[in-house]
C-alpha cells in the first residue's frame, strides 16, 4: 500500500494542513501557490499525483493500485482564472500532476472568471487571506522559493465565495495524468512501448509541452516496434493528440533518417504498418542519448507548448 502523508502548505509562520479545513476551497491562487499546492499532493502521496515507472507497472499488473492511496487525500476546491492554470498546464509534468489529482476527484478545479482582492484558503469554520512574504533571496541574488503569509481567521470566508463556487465551470486539462497515458499505451501497444514512453517523458531537465511529449511517446513507439494505427489510437484515447496531429511528426521523423515502416500481414483484412527506428534513434542506448539524437536530427522534443 503507498503512504500517504497530510498535503501540507508551507507559509511564512508555518506549515498549514490544508485536511485541517473542513471541506476547504482556495480562491484566486497565482500560478506559484498552485504549483505549492499541487507540490503538496504529490507529495503527499507520489504514488497516486506523480507516480514512476515501477508504481505504473504495479497498477498495471494489479499487484498494487496507485490511486487507492488518493483516497486518503483532503478534497480540496480550486477556483482559479484560467490564465494561473495554464500556466502549469502547458507543460506536460505539472499539467499531469494536476490531471492527476481532477481525474481522482481529489481535486475539483474550477474557472474563476473575475479576479479576488487576494487568495483565500477557507474551510466550513475556518479561513485566511493568503499573501506573498517578502521574498528572500540566496548567495547568488537569485530569489528563493516564494513563501506565503496567512492573515485574518474568518469562519464566514467560505461562505462568501460559495455563489461563485457553484457558478463556477471545469477546467478541462488538455493533458492527461501518467496513469492514464501509460494505460493507454499500454492496454493497445504493449508494457515496453509504455515504459519507454515513460523515460522519455522524464529525460531532460526542459520544460516539456505537448509538442514535445507527442515527439517522444512516437518516438517510443518506433523504438518498440509499434503498430502505427494502434500507437496513435492509444495517444487519442489518452488524450495526449488525434491520430491526425503524428502525421507530421512522422514526416519529420523519416525525413531525419530516424524512422521507416513495415508491412505486418493481417488473417484477415489489410496489412498494418509497424514503426521502426532507424540510424541514430534505433542506435540510442539512454532516454538521454533518444532525445540528443531527435535534436541532432532538427527534431523538438522540449520547451514546446
Amino acid at each position: 500500500m503507498a503512504t500517504v502523508s497530510r498535503p501540507v502548505l508551507p507559509l511564512a509562520d508555518g506549515a498549514v494542513s490544508i485536511g485541517s479545513f473542513a471541506d476547504p476551497v482556495v480562491v484566486d491562487p497565482d500560478p506559484q501557490l498552485l504549483a505549492a499546492l499541487v507540490a503538496a499532493y504529490r507529495d503527499a502521496s507520489p504514488a497516486a499525483v506523480e507516480p514512476d515507472l515501477d508504481a505504473l507497472r504495479a497498477g498495471a499488473r494489479g499487484t498494487e493500485d496507485p490511486l487507492s492511496s488518493a483516497t486518503d487525500l483532503p478534497a480540496l476546491t480550486v477556483l482559479a482564472r484560467e490564465s494561473v492554470v495554464g500556466a502549469l498546464a502547458d507543460r506536460i509534468r505539472p499539467a499531469s500532476r494536476l490531471a492527476a489529482l481532477a481525474e481522482a476527484e481529489v481535486w475539483d478545479l474550477l474557472t474563476l472568471a473575475d479576479p479576488q482582492p487576494n487568495a483565500v484558503l477557507a474551510g466550513r469554520a475556518d479561513g485566511c487571506v493568503l499573501v506573498p512574504a517578502v521574498r528572500a533571496r540566496d548567495g547568488d541574488g537569485e530569489e528563493e522559493e516564494a513563501a506565503w503569509c496567512r492573515i485574518g481567521t474568518d469562519a464566514t470566508l467560505r461562505d462568501r465565495y460559495e455563489p461563485l463556487v457553484a457558478d463556477a465551470e471545469s477546467v478541462r486539462l488538455r493533458t492527461p495524468s501518467r496513469h492514464r497515458l501509460y494505460g493507454a499505451i499500454r492496454a493497445r501497444c504493449g508494457a515496453a512501448v509504455a515504459a519507454e514512453a515513460v523515460r522519455l517523458l522524464d529525460a531532460g531537465d526542459e520544460p516539456l509541452g505537448r509538442g514535445g511529449a507527442r515527439v517522444r511517446t512516437y518516438a517510443a513507439g518506433a523504438r518498440r516496434g509499434a503498430i502505427d494505427r494502434e500507437l496513435r489510437r492509444a495517444c487519442e484515447d489518452a488524450g495526449i493528440g488525434s491520430a491526425a496531429t503524428f502525421s507530421r511528426i512522422k514526416s519529420d521523423l523519416v525525413e531525419a533518417g530516424l524512422l521507416g515502416t513495415e508491412s505486418v500481414s493481417q488473417p484477415v483484412g489489410r496489412p498494418r504498418t509497424r514503426l521502426v527506428a532507424r540510424g541514430a534513434l534505433a542506435a540510442a542506448s539512454s532516454p538521454a542519448a533518444v532525445l540528443a539524437a531527435l535534436r541532432n536530427a532538427g527534431v523538438a522534443v522540449g520547451g514546446d507548448a
